[in-house]
């Protein structure tokens, strides 16, 4: 089994932003509310204890607040396939998932469940989707669940978690020192006076994006960032490619060669993508046909360094200026395939299903860039903890972390990904809420729970719900009508980081890890009112004034709000402490337009609700 040699246009680097979705994905859904096995018990959830999470959920009174799927997580299947099918831990899910639907169903709530797209789960079982899309999703269908969860372990294609770590050989293009292009006909060459040209990858080509670098006398690095850790930024670039610029005369074939060496780990590999471009600017071919001349493995080197000359490769010149692009997507293709031929599964069992797909490949291919096509949500980073529960076990998660698992690792970057979510888009989903577990202080859960809502993040919630009671502290702040309405408003807008004291010219796409700040972020909402949250990303309590005019919060949001311009004619406003639901419009509001806090303890926040008088 190998990766597609041919894949669809719509699978392809080039047509990630033509606005058109995969497999009769559906637009327009909120983000998705309810409960996840994996933080409260790890891979020893249960029958006994799924059902008594949507028994709580109901006897809460979550699921009228919306909190509606109960999604079982790895560890509910047998650890192999019984005749190349799923099934059901015979142990810990006795009487089978269709049963344990219909328990759920029966309680007006939504079933959800788990698998990745490599050949294991995370845990280790076999049974990853990957060859067993077309009868997994069947399975999935015939046990009516409403939520998939679709991991990204053991992936052949990558060197992803868990998997053979020179699988990097797919997802990066060889090193390059330089290419050599001649006429088929040299008699009748164009390319200057000579039968042909050789140009050098450091001194004629131009590099794209900010992975590939110059190493002596080639080019490498030529592919896409690994997103699972926190060290990149989401925005702009994540890929390179190498360019180098020809001028023919006539249109018409030639043979290129490419002088290249081959690797297998991070930042070289031995597949090559190569592509014709007549654009100087860019490295996008608006046309649907654009034309790749080859995308497979080039003949392996001894060294990553030991350079020899490809076979000759037929491409078609057009007259005037051309841009040979020597490039690796396959990173970001080959993933996408992966999840669109699952869902491809689910429309073919169920053409009308209403199954939502949850892609949790951590943001190692920076799904922001894809996942608008397939899915209905898409994991940003590794997990927000590595430290889960078990039954009687709270497991633990912290507020910061130099790597990932923190509330403040999944909030830096995802707070600057607004303009990659939408309804008509799909969702950044930070992983689930870690509200009641060890470690999170009440104010740390509070805001956690906030800027969840504000950024339109999945609201699932990770805890042992036996630990919350009607009315207590945890209950208080997963039950806020107010803030969960932010989170399901219909005008489906995340919220915009329009003020951060450690980068304030360019608060809202500036990638910011320091937590020594205060931010401030906006939210448009339906009625044409806005959310406002003043966040102290630190640990230390901060006494000073943060104060922002209305008119650089619309200058920021205003262009989503639905009539931004009644906004200039106010005559006054009110605001509404979200958390309480008190009027606090004469502690807030100034008299030059203005909104102010006055100080904020350590990791806390004030968020508000902007109206027009």
């Amino acid at each position: 089994m190998g990766p597609a040699k041919n894949l669809k246009y719509e699978d392809r680097y080039d047509a990630f932003d033509n606005g058109k979705v995969l497999a009769n994905k559906k637009k327009g859904s909120l983000p998705a509310m309810g409960w996840n096995s994996w933080n409260a018990f790890g891979s020893n959830n249960t029958e006994a204890l799924t059902k008594l999470m949507a028994d709580k959920i109901v006897e809460l009174g979550l699921d009228k607040l919306g909190y509606e799927y109960i999604v079982l997580d790895d560890g509910c299947y047998k650890p192999e396939r019984v005749e190349g099918r799923l099934v059901n831990n015979p142990e810990k899910f006795a009487s089978g998932f269709k049963s344990l639907a219909d328990y759920i169903h029966a309680k007006g709530l939504k079933f959800g469940m788990y698998n990745d797209i490599g050949e294991k789960l995370c845990s280790g079982a076999a049974v990853g989707t990957c060859g067993y899309e077309d009868v997994d999703t069947q399975d999935y269908v015939n046990w009516d669940i409403d939520f998939i969860k679709v991991d990204n372990c053991y992936y052949l294609w990558d060197n992803a978690t868990f998997s053979n770590p020179e699988n990097a050989r797919y997802v990066y293009a060889p090193n390059i020192k330089g290419i050599r292009i001649e006429s088929l006909d040299s008699a009748e060459s164009e390319l200057e006076l000579s039968s042909y040209i050789e140009l050098s990858a450091v001194n004629d080509a131009k590099i794209t994006g900010p992975v590939a670098k110059i190493e002596n006398d080639y080019v490498t690095g030529i592919g896409t960032f690994d997103g699972t850790g926190p060290q990149y930024s989401p925005i702009d670039e994540r890929s390179s490619e190498l360019h180098f610029e020809i001028e023919v005369e006539e249109a018409g074939l030639y043979r290129l060669y490419v002088n290249y060496a081959t690797g297998k780990e991070e930042g070289v590999g031995s597949w090559l993508q190569l592509g014709i471009s007549n654009s100087t600017t860019g490295n996008l071919i608006e046309n649907d046909s654009a034309e790749l001349f080859f995308d497979d493995f080039l003949e392996e080197t001894e060294l990553s360094e030991s350079f020899v000359w490809s076979e000759a490769i037929d491409i078609r010149l057009t007259a005037g200026k051309n841009v040979i692009r020597i490039m690796n997507h396959r990173r970001q293709e080959n993933t996408l395939h992966s999840y669109a031929t699952f869902l491809e599964g689910l429309n073919a069992a169920k053409a009308d299903h209403d199954i939502r797909l949850s892609i949790c490949e951590w943001g190692k291919t920076q799904p922001q860039n894809w996942g608008k096509k397939i899915g209905d949500s898409w994991r940003i980073l590794n997990d927000i903890t590595f430290n889960v529960g078990d039954d009687g076990d709270n497991g633990s998660c912290r507020w910061k972390d130099d790597y990932t698992p923190s509330i403040t690792s999944q909030y830096n970057k995802a707070v600057i990904m607004d303009e990659f979510a939408g309804l008509d888009k799909g969702w950044n989903d930070p992983d689930m809420l870690v509200v009641g577990m060890d470690g999170v202080t009440e104010v740390m859960a509070r805001t956690h729970m906030a800027l969840w809502c504000m950024m339109n993040s999945p609201l699932m919630l990770g805890m042992d719900l036996r630990r919350v009671q009607k009315g207590d502290s945890i209950y208080q702040i997963i039950a806020n009508e107010r803030l969960i309405a932010l989170n399901q408003d219909s005008l489906g807008i995340q919220a915009k980081r329009v003020y951060c004291s450690l980068a304030l010219d360019t608060p809202d796409t500036t990638y910011v890890r320091n937590l020594d700040r205060v931010d401030i972020i906006a939210k448009p909402l339906s009625d044409n009112s806005f959310a406002l949250c003043f966040v102290n990303v630190s640990e230390q309590d901060n006494n000073s004034e943060y104060a922002i005019l209305l008119d650089t919060i619309l200058g920021y949001i205003g262009e989503k709000m639905p009539d931004v311009d009644s906004w200039a004619k106010a005559k006054g406003f009110e605001v509404t402490d979200i958390w309480t639901g008190e009027n606090v419009t004469a502690d807030v509001l100034t008299t030059d337009r203005a909104f102010v806090v006055n100080g904020l303890k350590a990791c806390d926040h004030a968020i508000y609700r902007i109206k027009m008088l």
